[in-house]
């Protein structure tokens, strides 16, 4: 149940004693538009105690959007980059 793994991941970080990477930064920076603030969310991630924990969290619970567990969710999937907002680079077609 997801309530469930939200407790668990709440007694997890208790647990630890010190404030989590989420903890200390500003919350915005996981939830961010921005492919260069998620990167950096997803680098405060990496020596966290319970990232394993909140990823397979994050998974059960489908999260729509934001960094969780060191990855990025887009639309309820593991994205591996946050593409930047508009349109994409004009780059030559190839021809056959």
């Amino acid at each position: 149940m997801p309530g469930n793994s939200l407790a668990l991941l709440t007694r997890q970080a208790q647990a630890t004693g010190a404030p989590l990477p989420c903890q200390r930064q500003s919350p915005q920076l996981w939830f961010s538009d921005l492919p260069d603030d998620l990167e950096l969310a997803k680098a405060h991630c990496a020596p966290c105690p319970i990232r394993g924990s909140c990823l397979a969290s994050a998974l059960e619970r489908h999260e729509p959007h934001g960094v969780w567990g060191g990855e990025i969710f887009t639309r309820g999937a593991i994205t591996a980059r946050k593409r930047p907002r508009g349109r994409p680079p004009n780059t030559p077609r190839r021809t056959p």
